[in-house]
């Protein structure tokens, strides 16, 4: 594939893109409420796996294809864009403050922040283990479990929504159809990416953690932006909260049990800092009156800034091929 082919299917991917990521949010929307759960949750669990696809899809193979900083700097670039770009698109795009659902936030928040921690004293070494990579996904399926039994403790009236006015059918080929285009079009986006990277000279890790990272996040970019233009900025925020879990548990773990991933130590603890130093701000602006506005999406996306610009500084020899070839 040539690059100006690469660049072509991109611009079609992308509307592609806008397109199903309307679908998938408005089944997100009717399954909240069929099943009388609040957004925030359903974007964690249901939209969150569905966005996520992407990154899985790529980690895995990245790691059997022996390209670990790929499959690593994927899963934790990932975790970067979603709180860095995606999450603030949804606090731009919005018309009123989103409203962060306290209990929800809180036991996303601890085991968000856990997570990051573990896996990054697993990698601390340079490497994640097959067996590191089975708790990882382990600790998913707990948490998981975890939700459910939260969700059924609440009391039905502090999650009643407006009942949907399609059928169950309907809303259930609305969200598969709506996550299938998401996924399709976030494939050929990230099949594309590379294509154009590649020829300017990017190394491997600025591929992983910047080009192939930015683009499976594409899912959760449009998501968020489509859920907070309809007014349902829980459902983006659960997205992202699901996102970020996914990304270390369910990505990175499952790249590790396909194929250890043996990293530079001093790429890992490059990239593992940024996603704490991200992730705590994001969750500490959550946490002051509960609430997502412009302001502090406008912080988190300078911090995202700040990280591709360190990045870069670090990594000095990422921007000379191109410079070379006179891109």
């Amino acid at each position: 594939m040539g690059v100006w082919e690469a660049a072509g299917l991109m611009v079609l991917s992308f509307v592609l893109l806008a397109k199903c990521a309307d679908y998938l949010v408005e089944g997100a929307i009717d399954i909240a409420r069929y099943l009388n759960a609040p957004p925030i949750l359903i974007g964690i669990v249901i939209v969150g796996l569905g966005t996520t696809a992407p990154e899985l899809a790529v980690s895995v193979t990245a790691a059997l294809r022996d390209s670990p900083e790929v499959a690593l700097g994927n899963a934790v670039g990932s975790v970067i864009y979603d709180d860095g770009l995606a999450l603030p698109m949804a606090a731009l795009f919005t018309t009123t403050a989103i409203a962060i659902d306290r209990i929800v936030l809180r036991s996303a928040a601890i085991f968000l922040i856990t997570v990051d921690i573990v896996a990054w004293y697993m990698a601390f070494d340079g490497t994640l283990a097959r067996v590191e990579g089975g708790a990882l996904v382990g600790l998913f399926v707990l948490y998981l479990i975890y939700s459910f039994w939260e969700q059924k403790r609440r009391p039905r009236a502090e999650t009643e929504e407006e009942a949907p006015s399609r059928s169950l059918w309907i809303v259930a080929l609305l969200f598969a159809g709506g996550l299938a285009g998401v996924v399709v079009s976030s494939h050929f986006i990230v099949e594309a990416t590379p294509v154009v990277a590649m020829a300017l000279g990017l190394p491997d890790v600025v591929i992983g953690l910047v080009v192939v990272a930015l683009g499976t996040s594409i899912p959760e970019v449009a998501t968020c932006i489509v859920a907070a233009r309809k007014g349902q900025g829980a459902l983006a925020v659960g997205n992202i909260l699901g996102a970020d879990i996914l990304n270390i548990c369910w990505i990175a773990g499952a790249s590790a049990l396909a194929n250890p991933l043996v990293v530079p130590a001093d790429v890992v603890n490059f990239m593992f800092p940024w996603m704490l130093a991200i992730v705590l701000t994001m969750l500490g602006l959550m946490r002051i009156g509960y609430e997502l506005n412009r302001w502090k999406g406008l912080v988190l996306l300078a911090l995202c800034i700040a990280y591709l610009i360190a990045l870069f500084v670090t990594n000095p020899g990422a921007l000379a091929p191109g410079i070379e070839k006179g891109v």
